[in-house]
């Protein structure tokens, strides 16, 4: 009963355990029925299981992009309306908008180019800014009340969903790494092989191993398969 299980797939090894438990498990053969290595596997595999298809990191990354988009395009927009209107002299209350563009400069104009958390830290600044009485009251006469809540509520969303990944990966970091649950599985599956291995001339445990063997000739098989199968479409 020989098998490279460090050299199977993820959904190999875990195919191959799940097809020894539950034969040993089946009721089919005495000798192993309630085997303490038999508990050892199940547990083993337990673990596997929860994390073998789980990925490294919380795939909110995605989420997390397009609120930042969407932020990024709140406040160019407003930033762009912004530096139009000042420069029209004609226009009623182009001051404002000069007024209002100057605070958006003093915190950059660029801010949509910054990594997430430097540009988090300017805007929590610049809304702040634009939030004082003086500031608020241009705002509104320049009719850009829903301009500005719209920018402010992206800004918090963007926070929200950010945390929510910053937490999701905090929580894969502290779970077993999937490599050293992986080994661990190895180590309990092979001891279990050996186990059948040293036993198959004992009456009762010929039929054990037998089956067994044919389960790791399949796995050791399918694994074969898959590797020329990789190897043939490189080759194309």
């Amino acid at each position: 009963m020989k098998i490279a299980l460090t050299q199977l797939s993820t959904k190999d090894l875990a195919t191959l355990a799940q097809r020894i438990i539950s034969n040993a498990q089946s009721g089919k053969y005495s000798v192993i029925d309630n085997h303490p290595l038999v508990g050892a596997l199940v547990s083993s595999y337990t673990e596997y299981d929860k994390v073998y298809t789980k990925q490294v990191y919380s795939g909110k990354g995605k989420d997390v992009a397009t609120a930042d988009h969407e932020r990024d395009t709140a406040y160019a927009n407003l930033k762009s309306f912004l530096n139009g209107y000042r420069k029209l002299p004609s226009a009623v209350n182009y001051q404002l908008a000069e007024d209002l563009y100057r605070v958006f400069k003093t915190f950059g104009l660029n801010l949509d180019r910054l990594s997430y958390s430097s540009q988090t830290a300017q805007m929590k600044k610049l809304i702040e800014t634009l939030e004082t009485t003086e500031n608020k009251e241009k705002i509104t006469l320049l009719f850009l009340d829903v301009a500005f809540a719209e920018m402010k509520a992206k800004q918090d969303a963007f926070e929200i969903v950010f945390a929510e990944q910053a937490g999701a990966n905090a929580d894969l970091r502290q779970m077993t790494s999937a490599s050293a649950i992986r080994k661990d599985l190895e180590k309990t599956l092979k001891t279990y092989m050996n186990l059948l291995t040293a036993m198959k001339s004992v009456p009762g445990w010929e039929i054990l191993y037998s089956d067994t063997n044919e389960m790791v000739k399949a796995a050791k098989n399918s694994s074969l398969e898959r590797e020329n199968g990789d190897n043939n479409i490189a080759k194309q």
